[in-house]
């Protein structure tokens, strides 16, 4: 089993540094990187749409795709460089957040980043597809702090205590 290393770009350097803290020389690292369909999609509509019918050849969709596979290969080497270990390096396409849960299966951890409101604690320290990762990773998740966290007098206080039942009479 492996340990999967969750590369997105603006969080990726406190995954790497974990990954290096806390996972031994004898397991095997994957770097994974996911990119969107989004923005290519919406590319290729709009040309198809307005712009290019009978011009294939011009859909930007493409070249949008070419410009994120390029930016994915650069960030998951970076990552290997900062990593210092051999490791695998996937990249795969689709909706991210599912990309990664499926990625996870089978895998002893996945270590992924802190990618929402990172100035408080609190569940909203998570994006959406962060959320979903960790709500439905099929393995143990470290989700580390990009920076240094939040101070812990900073948590909301707590709800009040409920009120008395009612009195019989």
């Amino acid at each position: 089993m492996a340990v999967l290393v969750w590369i997105v770009e603006g969080t990726w350097a406190s995954c790497v540094d974990a990954a290096r803290a806390h996972v031994g020389e004898d397991k095997d690292v994957v770097l994974l990187h996911v990119s969107g369909h989004e923005v290519p999609d919406i590319a290729h509509g709009a040309f198809a749409g307005l712009l290019g019918r009978g011009h294939p050849e011009r859909d930007p969709g493409l070249q949008v795709e070419q410009l994120a596979a390029e930016s994915a290969d650069r960030l998951l080497r970076a990552a290997a460089d900062r990593l210092g270990r051999p490791c695998s390096r996937v990249e795969r396409g689709g909706r991210v957040e599912r990309e990664v849960v499926r990625a996870a299966a089978g895998a002893e951890l996945l270590i992924l980043a802190r990618d929402g409101d990172r100035g408080r604690l609190g569940p909203k320290s998570l994006g959406p597809a962060s959320r979903f990762v960790v709500d439905h990773a099929p393995c143990p998740v470290l989700l580390v702090w990009p920076e240094a966290a939040p101070a812990v007098a900073d948590l909301p206080p707590p709800p009040p205590p409920p009120p008395p039942p009612p009195h019989d009479r």
